[in-house]
């Protein structure tokens, strides 16, 4: 008999009924070190008091009315985000799969109302995950997510990362957009080079085409600056964000440009829950956290610190781990032996890590763990790769 709850996941043997700061509490009482984050959701860790209070004030005066009227919440966490960025305007969605159709969508929407309606391809990247909606899994294009959900939406061109000549031969005048995650989160924790970056949005100006970043995992401070593409010194035309944005509530956005958004006028998208009271009021007291430079700025130490922690831990167990990935507080490990048996093994030692392609494991801790944690999070890493070497 199928489960009330449809089985789409392979859930870990794990209830957790409470969580502070970098901790989670299981049911039975068991205090588990928290490097998932919900997936780089949980951007300030569990039960922050600032999030915990502006969602207790919103939550006492107004959850919800609709796109219907003004919401006073969403045009204070837009504002932020436009001053933040290099966005002019903002719109919100709940999740980051729905912040994927709606980049899709104004992308098209902007070549149709210049009078280039034939200009609806976009290029994107193998190993690259947009979300599992028909337009994300048509985007990533791998047949593990396409596989059994009849024919895909057309318009995505596929290529493998750092090949500059197949990505210059790809762009026709059939080309809208390229679309790219600065640092691929489920493809393995691969970091694009600020230079491959950087000839991207030069060929996007070249060719009068949309540049497209994907920051749902990798943005908001993730990395130590506030969204991933500023490393590389450039700006994109439209941004999708989500995860980090609502720090565990469910808050999606799509950043764009004046030029970009030109084509999505008055009809042309819409959401009953995006951008409501309370997501936005948490969002704003996120940003009122992260989007601050000193808090960046220990991020980046932090980061410094486990990456180096981690390196030391990649020395010592050769026959466990291969290489470090990532930038910032989006790491990856490599693995030798399978990635699953170190995810599982960290149940045992009462750590989260996450899994991703290449077999990896993601280390994507709140923003706020400590260096006690850090030191505390390695000799747990240690135990498990003694735990696994090989005999």
């Amino acid at each position: 008999m199928i489960p009330s709850v449809l089985p789409t996941y392979n859930r870990a043997p794990l209830t957790f009924v409470k969580g502070e700061g970098t901790w989670l509490i299981e049911a039975d009482g068991r205090r588990f070190l928290d490097l998932g984050a919900g997936i780089a959701v949980n951007a300030l860790g569990h039960a922050h008091p600032t999030l915990v209070k502006a969602l207790t004030d919103q939550a006492q005066a107004l959850w919800h009315t609709s796109n219907l009227y003004h919401i006073p919440q969403q045009e204070a966490l837009a504002d932020r985000l436009v001053a933040e960025t290099f966005a002019d305007t903002a719109f919100f969605c709940n999740s980051g799969t729905e912040a994927c159709e709606l980049a899709v969508k104004m992308a098209r929407k902007y070549f149709y109302e210049a009078g280039q309606p034939e200009r609806v391809e976009i290029i994107a990247f193998n190993g690259a995950f947009h979300g599992r909606s028909s337009a994300g899994i048509a985007a990533a294009g791998s047949e593990k997510m396409t596989k059994g959900f009849g024919p895909m939406l057309p318009g995505f061109v596929h290529l493998d990362l750092g090949d500059s000549a197949a990505l210059e031969a790809a762009i026709t005048d059939k080309t809208a957009a390229i679309m790219v995650e600065p640092v691929q989160g489920e493809g393995g924790i691969r970091a694009v080079p600020d230079a491959e970056l950087q000839q991207m949005r030069a060929l996007c100006d070249a060719h009068g085409i949309l540049l497209i970043c994907d920051e749902v995992q990798c943005g908001v401070g993730r990395t130590g600056r506030l969204f991933a593409h500023e490393w590389a010194g450039i700006s994109p035309d439209i941004m999708m964000v989500a995860k980090g944005i609502g720090g565990g509530f469910p808050l999606g956005a799509v950043l764009a440009t004046e030029k970009a958004a030109s084509g999505m006028t008055a009809g042309t998208h819409g959401s009953t829950y995006g951008g409501n009271p309370l997501g936005c009021a948490v969002g704003c007291a996120v940003l009122d956290v992260v989007a601050d430079a000193a808090f960046l700025a220990e991020v980046s130490r932090k980061a410094g610190l486990l990456r180096q922690r981690l390196e030391g831990l990649v020395a010592e167990h050769p026959e466990v781990f291969e290489e470090v990935r990532g930038a910032g507080l989006m790491l990856g490990l490599k693995c030798k032996v399978a990635n699953a048996d170190v995810v599982t093994s960290g149940y045992a030692h009462e750590l989260i890590t996450v899994p991703a392609a290449d077999n990896v494991i993601r280390l994507l801790p709140p923003l706020t763990i400590s260096d006690d944690e850090i030191a505390e999070a390695v000799t747990r890493l240690d135990a498990i790769a003694r735990d696994l070497t090989p005999a």
